[in-house]
Order: C-alpha cells, then sequence, then structure tokens
C-alpha cells in the first residue's frame, strides 16, 4: 500500500476553530469561503452545507455590514460548520457577530482603530472562546509600508503581520493564527518562510487571489505544496475564481499528493495511450462523478494496459489494470475479470463494498480464480 508522509511539520502552537484544531499536530484543515450575498441567508446556508459535504473543515463568511452581521446570526442557526467571518475596520461588527456565534474572527487589530476599541474585540473573543485570524495581503498593505518598500515583498508582509501581532501579544492575546497573501508565488512562499522562523503560531496557507480553476489551482499547487512539503502550514485555502466547493477539492488533492491528509478518493490514472484497452479518460471522469460522496479515504487505480496496471493495481484498495481480459483488484490481489461495458458499474461498486467492508473488517475473497 502506499507509504505514509515523511514530512516534518514545523511546531506551532494550537488553537480552536470551533470544534475543529488549527496547530500542533492536528491535521492540516481545509478551508473556503462563500462568495453569496451574506444577507441572502438561504443561499448562504445552502453554500455551506455544500461546502462542508464537499469535505471542508472550516468556512468563512464576510461580514462587510450590520446588517450582514444580522444575517450571520439566521446562517449560525442552521449550520454546524466552523465559521470565520470576515471583518474590516468596524470593531461593532466583530463585537456583534462574536456575540451570535461567530467560532474566529478574521480581523486585523491595526486596522480597528483605537487601543480601546481593539481591546473590546479582544476581549470578546477571549470571554468567548473565539480566535482570531491576522490576515496579511499584499494587495492592501499599510500605506507607510508601501512607502518604505516601494512595492508589495516578503519583507512588507511579514512587517506588516508582526505588528499586528504585537497589538494582541500586548493584550496577552494567543489564539490567532496567521496569513501572509500574495498573488505572487515566490512573494507569498518566502513570506511565510520567513515568519515560520519568526513565530509559533499556526500559520492559515494561501495564494491569493490565484485565479480561474485551471491557472490558480496551478499556481496554488505550486505555492502551497512547496510550503507544506517544508512542513510550514497548518490550514489553508486555495483562492480560486470559481465555485467555492472546487477550492475545498483542490486543497485535499493537494495534501493527499504529499501524503498530509487522507479524505475521499485518492484517484490514480493513467493519461492513456494506444496501448489503453478501454476509455480511461472516460471512465475515470464517470468515476469520479459517482465517488464524490465518498468522505473516507481510500487508493483507487485505473491503469488501460498491463505495462503499468498490475503494479499500480496491486498497490492500491481498488484496482483496474487493462488487458485481454480487463482485471479488477482488491486489496493487492486479482478479484474478477471485467468487460468494458461494465467497467464504472463494477469500479463504483468494488469501492463501496471494500469501504463497507473496512467496517466490519471481513477479509476479501477472490469470486473466482483468475486465469
Amino acid at each position: 500500500m502506499h507509504e505514509t508522509t515523511d514530512i516534518q511539520r514545523r511546531k506551532s502552537r494550537m488553537i480552536q476553530v470551533g470544534r475543529v484544531a488549527v496547530g500542533g499536530d492536528a491535521p492540516i484543515s481545509v478551508q473556503s469561503m462563500t462568495n453569496t450575498e451574506t444577507c441572502d441567508v438561504a443561499a448562504t446556508v445552502a453554500q455551506i452545507q455544500r461546502l462542508a459535504a464537499a469535505g471542508a473543515d472550516i468556512v468563512r463568511v464576510s461580514i462587510p455590514t450590520m446588517e450582514a452581521a444580522q444575517a450571520f446570526a439566521e446562517i449560525r442557526k442552521a449550520v454546524d460548520t466552523p465559521l470565520v467571518t470576515d471583518i474590516h475596520f468596524d470593531y461593532r461588527i466583530a463585537l456583534e457577530v462574536a456575540r451570535l456565534g461567530a467560532d474566529c474572527l478574521r480581523i486585523n487589530p491595526g486596522n480597528i482603530g483605537r487601543e480601546d476599541r481593539v481591546r473590546q474585540v479582544v476581549e470578546a473573543a477571549r470571554d468567548r472562546g473565539i480566535s482570531i485570524r491576522i490576515g496579511v495581503n499584499a494587495g492592501s498593505l499599510e500605506k507607510d509600508l508601501q512607502k518604505k518598500y516601494g512595492e508589495p515583498n516578503a519583507d512588507a508582509l511579514v512587517e506588516s503581520a508582526l505588528r499586528h501581532m504585537e497589538i494582541l501579544e500586548r493584550l496577552n492575546f494567543r489564539e490567532y493564527k496567521v496569513s501572509l497573501k500574495a498573488s505572487n508565488v515566490a512573494m507569498a512562499v518566502a513570506a511565510y518562510r520567513k515568519m515560520a522562523t519568526l513565530t509559533e503560531q499556526p500559520l492559515h496557507l494561501g495564494i491569493t487571489e490565484a485565479g480561474a480553476l485551471r491557472g490558480g489551482t496551478v499556481k496554488s499547487a505550486i505555492g502551497l505544496g512547496m510550503l507544506l512539503a517544508e512542513g510550514i502550514g497548518d490550514t489553508l485555502r486555495v483562492s480560486l475564481a470559481a465555485d467555492p466547493v472546487e477550492e475545498v477539492k483542490v486543497g485535499f488533492e493537494i495534501l493527499k499528493s504529499l501524503k498530509l491528509r487522507k479524505k475521499g478518493v485518492n484517484l490514480i490514472a493513467c493519461p492513456s495511450c494506444s496501448r489503453q484497452n478501454f476509455d480511461v479518460i472516460a471512465t475515470v471522469n464517470a468515476l469520479e462523478m459517482r465517488l464524490e460522496d465518498v468522505q473516507e479515504s481510500i487508493d483507487v487505480a485505473v491503469i488501460g494496459c498491463v505495462v503499468n496496471g498490475p503494479g499500480e493495481a496491486k498497490e492500491v484498495q481498488v484496482g483496474l489494470a487493462g488487458g485481454s481480459p480487463n482485471l479488477l483488484y482488491k486489496d493487492g490481489r486479482p478479484y474478477s475479470k471485467v468487460a468494458n461495458e461494465d467497467l464504472v458499474d463494477t469500479l463504483e461498486k468494488a469501492v463501496r463494498e471494500e469501504l463497507k467492508r473496512r467496517a466490519t473488517a471481513a477479509p476479501v475473497i477472490p469470486i473466482k480464480a483468475i486465469s
């Protein structure tokens, strides 16, 4: 079976976002953010439920106005997913959503204003067991830092974050995480690397405004993958100009590729060539759609020919090797022959049977000898 990761994660302080632990030895959590109008409670609730069904551990909701805060009250009642509220400038909105059940406040203390206002927000968070996320973005750096550095860079991002962190530290509040996002991959990576040496607070990873589905996925996979491979990062969001559910899917795929998280189907498939005995691409696409609901971890291989097929199929829980005939493998052993017209149905059934078998610890018994 496929090996576990040998990545040594950076030691960080553990905080809570509702029921989800972030940092320490907790699994790296995957987040997304709603893009509905927050005051449209029904649409926002429906999207949060879709994100949770896709596996999102945490969902962020923008609260730009006091009206949105009141809508949040209804949203909070309708879902049990840990919710981060995104707030800028107005401390009164932060106080309100803290009262209404936010699990984390995404707010930069330095943007709130007077010390007494910041203190009120921090005390509200402390009293209710709410964490805070300091979120620095290259597109909204303080004016004096823009003047000092001339243009956004990694050092400017880190200096901005340290300013906000100092405020929370001065108020003896340690239940916070930090993000330093930029759309420039190299800049974001450099900022996170530097910050990882300066604090033990958990780090929220992201390449902000990464782009559309394909381009944004590539940029995020490169940037986040570099950091995660170095052990940096405790929670992440993939920022895509796409359905937020896609952010969750991509986030888990990044973690699964580095063996940092096991959740859902890990689908191993060949790119196909003239050796294939069946239409690999169509089979994989159909199977992926049918298994979108699976949350348990399972490795599935779909390989079109006998060159690499048997080897890959032997390394996973459910595998298919193309040939004459196609062979279905279960738990590393040949299980049955499969006709081309039955591939998707047979693979889906095999996956679901394997998950059911695990629950009862029943042995895998081939239905007949394979010759």
